[in-house]
């Protein structure tokens, strides 16, 4: 069975660099020797491998990677970390003041369209 991997590298610069492979060994060794210069982490070697995770479905693999390539730096140093309290806050929604009364009503209405669903499913049985 194939592995892929989901991989996270801090640069010399201190920015990271969220990749995905077959092979990770060597795609470490190619990130390392510089081998494309096109590549974000040729101007900013040495980089170090700081985080993985191992995927059997390669369309897992290429999600995942695609939603840490939007995460903010903070997010990813919190995964990292192992920190889950600090992934959790850092997950959550944040809106301007002045959305935030717009933003409770549009919730409060929906929250009320799903439980008159609910409940009018609830009644044919």
């Amino acid at each position: 069975m194939r592995e892929y991997f989901v991989y996270i590298l801090r640069c010399a610069d201190g920015s990271f660099y969220t990749g995905m492979t077959n092979g990770l060994d060597r795609r470490m060794q190619e990130h390392a020797s510089g081998m494309n210069r096109d590549c974000y982490t040729f101007e900013r070697r040495p980089v170090k491998l700081v985080h993985f995770m191992v995927f059997l479905d390669v369309r897992n693999a290429i999600d995942c990677e695609k939603m840490l390539k939007d995460w903010s730096k903070k997010k990813k140093e919190a995964l990292i970390r192992g920190d889950r309290n600090a992934l959790k806050l850092l997950s959550m929604k944040k809106f301007p003041p002045r959305c935030k009364r717009r933003v409770r009503t549009v919730i409060g209405t929906l929250q009320w369209a799903v439980w008159e669903a609910l409940w009018s499913h609830m009644e044919r049985f």
